[in-house]
């Protein structure tokens, strides 16, 4: 027998973090030259149009990059064929999307970044579909492969960005051409590596295989537009009911969230392979519940650090003065994360079962919820910038519920309640004394304190994950 697929799941986690997390790193540590070279406006303007363009590449691709991750990894597909009919409708989309580049302008804060836009789009749809498609046909590596290129792109991205922004004084437009052309160099590298050109073939795809992938994928659209609204809404409504200024504060608070994100997003792309192509174990259920109970781990582990030193360490070594607010707002978007990270877990159980749609309308419940709250909380002068990550957290702890009792439908899984309560009971005890308590030797005590009886708790199932990859305990009795 080969691998278990414990063994399987980290050893394509630990391929992706040195690869991804160290490239994800790098930017982290430019994150105070963009801030002070973009300052709040300029900063949270960017972040604006990046997730934008995210939602764009979902809408004119129709999500077709999960339907090349999910097809690819069907090894009876044909690879070159699941491949050009990926890169084909990255393609036609972009030539449709090209008629409504105009309608973008008429976002206020969009204005004058049209073209921008559709050429960030463009070039990041089809660098997407390539990375995917390496990841999980390319041979021998695959999975190395895509690592070593998001160092590149990164490495190549932040080069441009100390030249667009450091000489140059570009601005907002300077980051934004930085980010297309990191696309670029990753396109290129993987063609070279890869020899993705050898695969396309631009005519007489499979309409039968075409059809399925589509099938797949459309649903996943507005899952994704959904899941953009809930994490950008709050920004253009932070923006347009507080201030620019207001927004790049809040944007820059998100950023540390946003690592809980990487970290689990690594683990997600090593679990959404292992999930398609383990679906049909007989010990399916027992894995999901062992992986689910890991993740969990890492996220309470992740959080609970970031908070510990978020006021000593973080907010001053990433931010200036201009910043120093952001940090009341972290505590309540890292449980938006902790719950975002769970949907998404929940979510690889349609996607294995291929009820995309259910994905999609747990999706438009959340977004509507965060839609709402946002109109609501926001102008609360007490609240204001707080007010959108209440609602952002509410709208991920509503999908959470959906899901949870809907995947049941599919796959029963052992949800461990205790563990989860008592960690995001002691999460919000830190989360309280930061957002509360004067800045201090007490408050650092008592996030001490908390973090090590966090880590004390999670520590069993961390040794029952390493002896679960080491086919000792849970992978050895699971196959048996």
């Amino acid at each position: 027998m080969g691998k278990n697929k414990y063994q399987a799941l980290a050893g394509n986690m630990l391929i992706l973090t040195i690869g991804q997390f160290s490239s994800k790193l790098l930017v982290y540590v430019m994150l105070k030259f963009y801030t002070s070279m973009l300052g709040e406006a300029g900063f949270g303007t960017m972040n604006i149009i990046v997730s934008t363009a995210g939602l764009l590449i979902s809408v004119v691709t129709l999500s077709i990059a999960d339907g090349v991750l999910r097809f690819a990894l069907e090894k009876n597909n044909n690879g070159k064929m699941v491949y050009s009919i990926g890169i084909n409708i990255c393609l036609v989309g972009g030539l449709i999307f090209a008629v409504f580049v105009p309608l973008i302008g008429m976002v206020p804060m969009l204005n004058g970044y049209e073209w921008l836009i559709y050429i960030y789009v463009v070039i990041g749809s089809i660098k997407e579909v390539s990375g995917i498609y390496v990841r999980c046909r390319y041979q021998p590596g695959g999975v190395k492969l895509f690592a070593v290129d998001g160092i590149i792109t990164t490495i190549s991205t932040i080069l441009f960005n100390l030249l667009f922004l450091g000489v140059f004084k570009m601005g907002v437009y300077g980051y934004i051409w930085a980010v297309i052309i990191g696309d670029v160099t990753s396109m290129f590298f993987l063609n070279y590596t890869a020899k993705l050109f050898t695969q396309y073939r631009p005519l007489h795809n499979d309409r039968t295989l075409r059809a399925a992938m589509l099938r797949y994928s459309i649903p996943l659209m507005p899952t994704m537009i959904m899941w953009a609204i809930i994490n950008s809404s709050d920004m253009y409504m932070v923006e347009g009911l507080i201030s620019a200024e207001a927004n790049g504060i809040y944007t820059f608070a998100y950023k540390f969230p946003n690592l809980v994100t990487i970290v689990v997003g690594i683990f997600a792309q090593a679990w959404r392979m292992t999930a398609i192509t383990e679906r049909n174990s007989r010990t399916t259920s027992i894995f999901y519940s062992n992986t689910l109970s890991m993740q969990q781990t890492m996220m309470f582990l992740t959080c609970g650090g970031i908070m510990l030193i978020l006021r000593p360490i973080i907010i001053p070594f990433f931010g200036d003065e201009r910043f120093s607010s952001a940090f009341f707002y972290v505590p309540t978007l890292l449980f938006a994360t902790i719950f975002q990270a769970m949907d998404n877990f929940l979510s690889s159980i349609y996607e294995a079962a291929r009820k995309t749609s259910h994905a999609m309308i747990s999706s438009c419940i959340g977004a509507a919820a965060n839609i709402l709250l946002n109109l609501i909380l926001i102008p609360i002068p007490q609240l204001g910038i707080e007010g959108a990550a209440i609602a952002t957290l509410a709208s991920y702890v509503i999908v959470f519920i959906y899901r949870i009792i809907d995947t049941k439908k599919y796959l029963y899984m052992t949800i461990f309640w205790p563990k989860i309560i008592v960690n995001l009971l002691l999460l919000m005890s830190m989360a309280f004394s930061i957002m509360f308590m004067e800045y201090g030797a007490l408050q650092n005590i008592f996030n001490a304190v908390f973090f090590i009886t966090i880590a004390a708790l999670n520590f069993k199932c961390c040794v029952q994950s390493v002896e679960a990859v080491l086919n000792k305990r849970l992978g050895k009795n699971n196959e048996e």
